[in-house]
């Protein structure tokens, strides 16, 4: 998940995300319309050929990669065929996406940590927040969530921040990211060392209040690597469980035929390449807060950032 800051995107890519949003809406338009097909057919008897058209529509449907209640010990990897977005950066060998795809692990991170790290953010956020439903405490560049604005925590906060924040909650936070970005080397084949944290690496805390300003309006589909040109990898770290902390707020992928969910889990870590066969939303929470981590890496060590420090 991003909570966007859009308007530097270029007119070709967003014509691009534009069609695969167009093409995924008239395949549910096509799904409504046949299904009142159905309804006319049940009613005039015609079950031959209602089961016909119910077959012919099995691939139109939303799938869930990984449920809640799933704990996966081992990546659970679905490989995607890559975009071609990579062929217009610079190219990195071990690193830029050749295997691409999307993977869910859930024993990378303790719900012990995942909890610690949401009470982190919980302790941050509450010096601020959004007055929509989207807020972010970013600890590398200290954006904060105000109002419908952002402030540096480190300077507005400053006498205040080592009483909110503590040298034990950077170094879990610093030792988490690194074994997020080891996992993500792994599962993919790539050279640990060639791959460099960028911007924005955030907590995000989303509830259901109605959005105030486009910052808070995340649920909108995008791909990342438009979006963020320095995306290469993206993570999730989910510090909070669906149906049980937050209702609505699944991960789907939007596949050119159907959505693919993943459900929320306190600890576990979602990932994927960044490019546009990755295309993506986050449905819209309708009660309760969702707590998570972004944590995203490059290739290019031009836009690499460092691991946060307490001031």
């Amino acid at each position: 998940m991003a909570v966007q800051r859009r308007g530097n995107v270029k007119n070709s890519d967003s014509k691009a995300i534009e069609k695969k949003i167009k093409r995924a809406n008239a395949q549910r338009q096509t799904f409504t319309w046949r299904g009142f097909i159905i309804v006319l057919l049940l009613l005039t008897g015609s079950s031959a050929v209602v089961i016909w058209l119910c077959m012919s529509l099995s691939d139109d449907v939303t799938e869930t990669l990984v449920s809640r209640r799933e704990v996966l010990t081992e990546p659970r990897l679905f490989l995607v065929q890559c975009s071609e977005d990579y062929e217009n950066y610079k190219q990195f060998p071990g690193c830029t996406p050749k295997k691409c795809g999307r993977a869910v692990i859930d024993s990378v991170v303790t719900k012990e940590e995942a909890q610690a790290l949401r009470r982190l953010a919980e302790r941050g956020l509450s010096l601020g927040g959004s007055d929509g439903g989207a807020s972010i405490l970013d600890l590398h560049s200290g954006a904060l969530s105000m109002g419908k604005k952002f402030v540096n925590i480190y300077r507005y906060f400053s006498d205040q921040i080592r009483e909110v924040f503590t040298e034990e909650d950077f170094t879990l936070y610093r030792d988490v990211r690194g074994r997020i970005q080891r996992v993500i080397a792994e599962t993919f084949g790539l050279d640990s060392s060639q791959m460099y944290l960028t911007k924005p690496t955030f907590f995000s805390h989303i509830n259901s209040t109605s959005a105030k300003t486009t910052h808070d309006e995340y649920w909108h589909p995008h791909i990342d690597k438009v979006t963020y040109g320095s995306f290469d990898y993206t993570s999730l770290l989910y510090l909070t469980d669906y149906g049980v902390d937050f209702g609505g707020g699944r991960f789907i992928f939007m596949d050119p035929n159907s959505n693919r969910t993943v459900e929320p889990r306190a600890g576990r870590v979602s990932f994927f390449s960044s490019g546009s066969e990755n295309l993506h939303r986050v449905e819209k929470v309708v009660w309760g807060t969702r707590y998570a981590i972004t944590v995203s890496f490059t290739c290019d060590p031009d836009h690499a950032i460092a691991d946060p420090t307490l001031p």
